[in-house]
């Protein structure tokens, strides 16, 4: 029997999380708020984030919601089933700190925070879900999804090794299984008709985004790689009709200063590419720091960035199965994520992004306990040293106790790709900074 001074005891307990949960929040978006070149048309983005991470409230849309860890779910099939997709892999350290002391200690602070977020049961985003899709592409995914089955509605997706045409076929099985899943969560059946509609759907912001790619490679630099990522991090909690909506008018704001000659700095910034483990708000220190010691983010390779829906699906047969197998292929044949055994389309995404953006330095982004990020980084190195690109191994956390000693590390860095730069000192040094 649970005593009134427990009840008080958990009360205050949950009144201290949401405070220091809303203050880190505030504090991170005042931050992007108050770095220099913010676009026109950033307000819905921040208001969003704003809206789940500050003021802890959920996604308003009058429709259920579906919870995914992952990019390899397809938002395609939760939309057909008249749902909202929300990503839930979060930054927040006060969760992440809280899960610290459920999930074990090497585990990665991505999966500490969504450990942290359920035992609390503080945040709507999470608690509003009908159901929580977790392609499994790691064993700490593996773990946390029967963690939250005690909990809620919990569906596991296996993601193959390799993407030959048999793995193909038994995604095509699961995305089945994740649509009759679906079904019966939101009492809509997926027709032919509601899985066109949501195909065009994301295929508008499939569209917006690749608009937005265009006119973020532009030179000099029309919009800050932190405010891009905050628009890339707020796509998790917005429909994606409304997220279209709003880059559109971003997009029109920097075609705007593209003409205008309005640029964001006329500093000749070093343009860094970051990679490896994802960047969640609120945890964007690292992007932070990066543009505050300055350089500039001019790629983002991370799943919370472009990736997400980099690669729209190519139907070749118009019909339902024909759409299924699109989104399987979609799903699996251009993705770059570590969990695959050959990993050779990686190197040429990175390549691809170096030549595209005309980057200069490549920042190797690691969460602590992220093992399939970590194994990759040796390779990586050695590929685009070939090519004379220096890349730098950070690995964090989800805590402040680190931003000083990243902040030297990444200045250093940036110093580096400057003297490479002047003619007649190109710099030797080796890149472990």
């Amino acid at each position: 029997m649970i005593t009134t001074r427990e009840t008080e005891r958990k009360a205050r307990q949950d009144r201290r999380f949401i405070s220091k949960e809303t203050q880190t929040s505030a504090k991170y978006l005042r931050r992007i708020e108050e770095l220099s070149g913010a676009p026109e048309g950033m307000e819905p983005f921040l208001e969003t984030l704003g809206r789940i991470y500050v003021d802890m409230k959920g996604v308003d849309t009058g429709r259920k919601t579906i919870g995914t860890y992952c990019v390899m779910a397809p938002q395609e099939l939760i939309y057909a089933a008249g749902a909202v997709p929300v990503k839930l892999c979060s930054g927040n350290y006060t969760a992440f700190f809280v899960g610290d002391d459920i999930a074990p200690r090497d585990a990665c602070p991505l999966v500490k925070a969504v450990a942290g977020f359920k035992q609390t049961g503080l945040m709507p985003v999470y608690e509003d879900c009908s159901l929580m899709i977790v392609p499994v592409t790691c064993d700490c995914k593996k773990k946390i999804a029967g963690m939250l089955s005690e909990q809620c509605n919990v569906m596991t997706m296996h993601i193959p090794t390799s993407k030959g045409d048999d793995e193909i076929d038994e995604f095509v099985s699961q995305l089945y299984d994740m649509a009759a899943r679906l079904e019966d969560v939101t009492g809509t059946r997926i027709t032919y008709d509601s899985l066109a509609e949501a195909f065009r759907i994301t295929g508008r912001a499939q569209y917006e985004l690749s608009e937005f790619i265009r006119l973020k490679k532009e030179k000099p630099y029309l919009i800050r790689g932190t405010h891009a990522m905050t628009i890339m991090n707020s796509a998790a909690y917005m429909p994606a009709e409304d997220w279209a909506a709003a880059l559109h008018k971003v997009n029109a704001s920097l075609k705007s200063r593209a003409k205008s000659g309005q640029l964001v700095t006329n500093k000749k910034l070093p343009r860094i590419l970051l990679t490896g483990s994802p960047i969640v708000f609120p945890n964007m220190k690292i992007p932070l720091l990066i543009e505050e010691m300055g350089g500039i983010v001019a790629g983002d390779e991370t799943c919370m960035g472009e990736r997400g829906l980099y690669d729209p699906p190519v139907i070749t047969d118009d019909s339902f199965d024909g759409m299924i197998m699109a989104l399987a292929n979609r799903s699996l044949r251009p993705c770059p994520c570590p969990t695959f055994a050959d990993n050779t389309q990686r190197i040429y995404r990175l390549k691809q992004l170096i030549k595209d953006n005309q980057i200069q330095g490549v920042i190797y982004h690691v969460l602590r306990g992220c093992l399939v990020y970590d194994f990759e980084y040796k390779r990586i190195e050695e590929e685009l040293g070939q090519l004379g690109i220096p890349v730098i191994r950070l690995e964090s956390d989800y805590n402040e106790e680190d931003v000083e000693q990243l902040r030297i590390r990444i200045e250093a860095f940036i110093e580096l790709i400057k003297l490479r730069q002047e003619p007649g000192k190109r710099s030797t040094a080796r890149r472990e900074i």
